[in-house]
């Protein structure tokens, strides 16, 4: 007996699903299923954990093969530095083979009674589902997504499609959209047949059968997945309190029957269906038509040309005259040396196009008076000096360029440029109208549930008064992850053998480092020469005029997508402020004589200045 799970929430559909996607994918490893779907709610954001995931176990078996059990534990989530989940709530057990990751959403739409699984089958149909669900986003406030059935109808092309009816309540308009499905899609739609565990299954099969045969798509078997465990039943509980602003003890009917929306192994899910055996062959057969895997996506960078010239071409000329116009009297040898090998290993690693926008952003910043600086490892490298991204002198170089750029690295470079924070959106708004939305956007930044908020949160669920919240939140130190400690409890008189306690606590722990929501990352950019809405889901932020990508740095990274940093520096603007302030002054431009003597900080202060254009500032002789 095998069966594949087509359709999981993990905790990126956010206060709904209670477990990580790697621990969805370890657990499917545990069970040997062969393979597994993760289909959050109109999003992929945390599909690239899966992957992530997974890849890393895979890597764990390659070098140990004798010892094939993974601890949960060993994994640690890289935005909230925490472990994964408790490895306690998971059974070892020896991991014969590594489920597939399919990649897929659930497709929630805002005029039908039908939510859809979506399961691209190839790359042109996972293009297609991004741009569905960009489009869904675009037209939506920041976290929402507005979808109808005509989108999915027009875009869905290329996908499995899993009806999955919300109920029977609406029955004739459920059955008219998945015929209308099925007949744009044919061979694409089936009827998912989700167990509701509540003792009406039998009836409820029986209704999804009739529907089925109306309607010509096929029912196959899904889980319905909330949780990678029966212990995160609590927790799923006290997630759908805080989605809908609810205590525990109102939860009501909106509380789980059981534990059973769980990832179950083949066996168990065969017995429960076995009245309809093929629905748990089906998932076998759909997964085996879904070739996509994230390894296709491919990445290319915009080719920055210029006037027909070749990006290395323009790289070598704009940093040989960058380095002639800072040695005027002639380049030193070294510097020449250096040039040069770094000139031809951006080359041999293709990162020319890289150097080439950032020294594009800077020179708009400069010619709108904007104060910039580049730091970081981009400071070991001639080339950003010559190209003005950093003022740091070869001379005054430490470290070597392999630290920033590296053949056997296999990273990116990574050059981050500090503006003025209050003239910052100047320079974000100019690189969406140069690239254009559909090629630009910034990285998303997810917020997790650290140990203050995580408290704060649970604790009113479980009715805690603010005394006793207070308390439980003043054992955390900083920004502490470690949750609630038991003997630090102890100390400010709070009882442990106190039921409701002791499992506020307990929950606490396990919420902490869950995704709370997506926000905007401080200034990190991908810039895309295809199209970015075919690469990943783009939502409109908070901010006006500001459009950010599903996926946070450590996914772009996992997918070895370059990123531009565009930062904000107050201090430069104080800086800017300075200056203006020192010019009116005088009243004409700064000299080196208004300098004190000695003073050889404002003497550096004065020469960047200088450099980027603020000021013309006399050389010392």
């Amino acid at each position: 007996m095998d069966y594949a799970e087509l359709c999981v929430t993990t905790n990126f559909t956010f206060l709904t699903g209670a477990s990580h996607p790697e621990e969805m994918v370890i657990r499917a490893a545990e069970l040997d299923l062969a393979a597994i779907a993760i289909t959050d709610r109109n999003s992929l954001a945390g599909v690239v954990r899966a992957f992530r995931a997974l890849k890393e176990i895979r890597r764990k078996i390659e070098k140990q093969a004798e010892e094939q059990s993974i601890r949960l534990s060993t994994h640690i989530d890289p935005s909230s530095r925490q472990p994964a989940g408790d490895a306690k709530s998971i059974a070892l057990s020896p991991i014969r083979r590594l489920p597939r990751l399919i990649v897929g959403c659930r497709l929630v739409l805002a005029d039908s009674p039908v939510d859809f699984v979506a399961l691209p089958k190839d790359k042109p149909a996972y293009q297609k589902l991004v741009r569905l669900l960009s489009l869904g986003k675009r037209r939506a406030q920041k976290g929402e997504c507005l979808l109808y059935l005509r989108d999915m109808l027009e875009w869905a092309d290329g996908s499995i499609l899993i009806a999955l009816p919300q109920g029977m309540e609406q029955k004739t308009e459920a059955t008219d959209h998945i015929t209308q499905t099925h007949r744009r899609f044919p061979g694409h739609v089936f009827t998912g047949a989700a167990p509701r565990y509540d003792g009406s299954d039998a009836a409820w099969f029986a209704a999804l059968t009739a529907l089925s045969h109306k309607t010509g798509a096929p029912m196959v078997a899904v889980g319905d997945v909330l949780m990678h465990h029966a212990s995160r039943r609590q927790l799923a509980d006290v997630l759908t309190c805080m989605r809908h602003h609810i205590t525990i003890d109102a939860i009501g009917h909106l509380a789980l029957p059981n534990a059973e929306r769980r990832l179950k192994p083949a066996q168990e899910m065969a017995d429960i269906f076995r009245d309809p055996p093929a629905a748990i062959r089906r998932t076998l057969e759909i997964a085996a038509r879904l070739t996509f895997e994230l390894t296709e996506l491919s990445y290319n960078y915009p080719a920055e040309v210029a006037h027909g010239e070749a990006p290395q071409a323009r790289l070598a000329r704009l940093t040989w005259e960058g380095l002639r116009k800072r040695n005027p009297e002639g380049i030193p040898a070294r510097n020449r040396e250096l040039a040069e090998k770094e000139l031809a290993l951006v080359g041999e690693l293709g990162y020319a196009a890289y150097f080439l926008t950032v020294h594009d952003i800077i020179a708009y910043a400069r010619s709108k008076g904007i104060l910039c600086q580049g730091r970081g490892s981009a400071a070991n490298s001639i080339l950003c000096y010559a190209l003005g991204i950093t003022d740091v002198k070869p001379e005054m170089i430490g470290m070597v360029f392999e630290r920033f750029v590296s053949r056997h690295r296999g990273e990116p470079p990574d050059i981050d440029v500090d503006f003025e924070h209050e003239e910052r959106e100047k320079v974000i708004q100019h690189i969406y109208k140069t690239y254009g939305r559909d090629h630009a956007g910034l990285c998303a930044t997810v917020i997790h549930f650290r140990s203050r908020a995580a408290i704060r949160e649970v604790g009113k669920v479980m009715g805690l008064s603010n005394d006793v919240t207070a308390a439980l939140s003043g054992q955390i130190w900083g920004i502490s992850s470690k949750g609630a400690e038991p003997e630090r409890l102890k100390e400010v008189g709070l009882d442990l053998t106190d039921r409701r306690l002791t499992q506020t606590v307990r929950i606490i722990g396990e919420i902490i480092g869950f995704p709370r929501h997506l926000s905007q990352h401080v200034g990190g950019f991908v810039i895309t020469e295809d199209r970015l809405d075919e690469l990943c889901p783009i939502e409109n932020a908070a901010m006006e005029e500001r459009t950010v990508i599903e996926w946070d740095k450590d996914d772009i990274d996992a997918l070895n997508i370059l990123k531009v940093d565009v930062l904000s520096l107050g201090m430069l603007t104080c800086l800017k402020k300075c200056f203006e302030l020192t010019a009116r002054h005088y009243n004409r431009p700064l000299t080196i004589a208004d300098v004190p003597q000695g003073d050889e900080a404002t003497y550096d202060m004065l020469c960047a200045a200088d450099a980027i254009g603020v000021f013309q500032v006399e050389s010392r002789a």
